[in-house]
C-alpha cells in the first residue's frame, strides 16, 4: 500500500473498532492487526489510538481544502470556502464525520477528542488563509485566527443542528441535510450573519431557490 492508502486503512480500522468495541476498549495493536500492518508502521502515521480516530475529522477537512485550493485566487475567502463544500457533492463524503460525531454524543471522552480534532483543524485553515491572502497583503494575525475560529465554530454549529434534526441517522437523506447545513453555515458567516427573513416575500415563496443560502459578501481581503 502507498502512504495514503495505509493511512486510510488505519483510520478505517480505528473507526470500525470504535463502532464494535466502544471508546477506550481497543489498543494500537488491535488497530494495526485490523489494518494489516505492524505496530511500528502504525506509529509512523499516528501517535495514539485517539490520533487515529481524530484523523476522520481531518480527512473530511483535507477533502474540503483540496477543493478550496482549486478556487480562483481572487475569490473572497469565505465564498471559496462555501463553494468548496458545494463541490463535495456526494453526501457520503460527510458520513465518517457524521458517524464520529454521533458516537461522541454518548461518550464524553470521545466527544472531547473530537472537539480537539476540530480545534487542531484551525491550524490548517489558517495555513490555507495565508496561502490565499499573502500576495501583496500585510496579514493581520487577529484576522486570520478569528476567521479560522469562526469557520470551525460554524462547522460545529452545523453538526449540532444536524444531530438535533436527524438524531445521528446516516441515511443518504440525513447526510444530504448535514452537507447542506455545512454549506449554509459558511453562507451565514460570509453574509456577516445577516438575519434571515422571518417570512419570505411572495416572490420568494413562489420561486424558491434550491439549496439556497445567504449570499456571502466579500471578506475584507
Amino acid at each position: 500500500m502507498n502512504k495514503a492508502a495505509t493511512r486510510q486503512a488505519i483510520t478505517d480500522a480505528a473507526l470500525a473498532l470504535l463502532r464494535s468495541n466502544g471508546p477506550g476498549n481497543f489498543t494500537v495493536e488491535d488497530i494495526a492487526d485490523a489494518a494489516g500492518i505492524s505496530r511500528r508502521t502504525f506509529f509512523n502515521y499516528f501517535g495514539s489510538t485517539e490520533a487515529a480516530i481524530a484523523a476522520v475529522t481531518f480527512g473530511f477537512l483535507d477533502k474540503a481544502l483540496q477543493q478550496f485550493r482549486l478556487r480562483p485566487a481572487g475569490e473572497p475567502f469565505l465564498e471559496s470556502a462555501r463553494a468548496a463544500l458545494v463541490e463535495l457533492a456526494d453526501p457520503m463524503t460527510v458520513a465518517p464525520l457524521a458517524e464520529l460525531y454521533s458516537l461522541g454524543q454518548a461518550n464524553p471522552q470521545l466527544s472531547r477528542s473530537e472537539l480537539e480534532a476540530w480545534d487542531h483543524c484551525t491550524v490548517q485553515i489558517i495555513t490555507a488563509a495565508r496561502e490565499r491572502l499573502s500576495e501583496g497583503v500585510e496579514l493581520d494575525e487577529l484576522y486570520l485566527r478569528a476567521l479560522a475560529g469562526s469557520v470551525i465554530s460554524c462547522g460545529k454549529a452545523a453538526m449540532d443542528v444536524w444531530f438535533l434534526r436527524c438524531g445521528g441517522s446516516l441515511t443518504a437523506e440525513s447526510l444530504s441535510t448535514l452537507r447542506q447545513l455545512l454549506i449554509d453555515s459558511m453562507g451565514l458567516l460570509g453574509s456577516g450573519f445577516a438575519r434571515p427573513d422571518a417570512a419570505p416575500s411572495t416572490t420568494q415563496a413562489a420561486n424558491p431557490a434550491p439549496n439556497s443560502t445567504a449570499t456571502p459578501s466579500p471578506d475584507r481581503h
